[in-house]
């Protein structure tokens, strides 16, 4: 059964901070919130303790766990090649909803899923979030919800989607209105936006005006007579029931 502490005390909220870094270095997992949703937090450093937190959202390594960090300066600690337009929008926009895409040195004891090299950081806009960051280091830190299914905007949701599984709670407070972050990759030249959360596309474009978007699919051409003919003499296909789309991270 997980410990969970109300973080409007000060004195819980002491407490809590204490018994969630033990936890973190004992490699379980902690609920905590962000400044967008609740999340599920692990060691960014200890292997089994990122299988674990897959595990328990019953999420594949094909989309690697996000990393919070407590300050912008940590950021040259776990990224490589951070060009000017990273520096720009992480200085103008941390803490805060955005979360920007970076490589990370090979030589990181790290393994959040098949990034490839890269990994997705964020300064969450939080002061108990960064307390405990300041406490752990960087953590690994997906929506405390099991994937394909809302993500939790109180203790309460997290704790029924994932309590059996994680160590700590850090109640705060509902986070009703939080959206979450935009998300910039800034592994490519010029940098390119994948979705617009928190931080609006103007302000991002604003920042650096060379951004690109990703391109919806333009609009397909009018079909030929053939093609027309074609299609009505193909069966109608079986409907495919569409697999849930995995919720946004913190």
């Amino acid at each position: 059964m997980s410990q969970r502490f109300d973080c409007s005390d000060d004195a819980q909220r002491r407490a809590g901070i204490d018994a969630a870094a033990s936890a973190i270095r004992a490699g379980k997992l902690v609920i905590l919130p962000t400044d967008t949703v609740y999340g599920v937090a692990a060691d960014a450093f200890t292997p089994r303790a990122i299988t674990g937190l897959l595990a328990a959202k019953g999420r594949g390594r094909a989309m690697p766990v996000p990393v919070l960090i407590a300050d912008a300066d940590t950021l040259e600690g776990v990224a490589t090649n951070v060009g000017s337009s990273a520096r720009l929008l992480t200085r103008a926009c941390w803490p805060g909803g955005l979360t920007v895409i970076v490589e990370h040195p090979p030589s990181l004891a790290w393994d959040l899923g098949d990034g490839q090299g890269t990994v997705a950081v964020r300064v969450p806009d939080d002061d108990l979030a960064r307390d405990l960051l300041r406490e752990t280091g960087p953590l690994g830190v997906s929506s405390a919800n099991r994937s394909g299914h809302p993500p939790a905007r109180t203790a309460d949701e997290a704790i029924e989607a994932l309590g059996d599984l994680v160590a700590v709670v850090l109640d705060d407070g509902p986070r009703i209105d939080g959206e979450p972050s935009s998300i910039v990759d800034c592994t490519v030249d010029p940098p390119r936006v994948l979705r617009i959360g928190a931080v609006s596309q103007s302000r991002l474009q604003y920042l650096v005006p060379t951004l690109r978007t990703v391109a919806a699919d333009p609009e397909p051409p009018e079909p030929t007579s053939a093609q027309l003919r074609r299609r009505a003499a193909q069966p109608e296909p079986a409907p495919v029931q569409p697999s849930p789309e995995e919720q946004p991270h913190p």
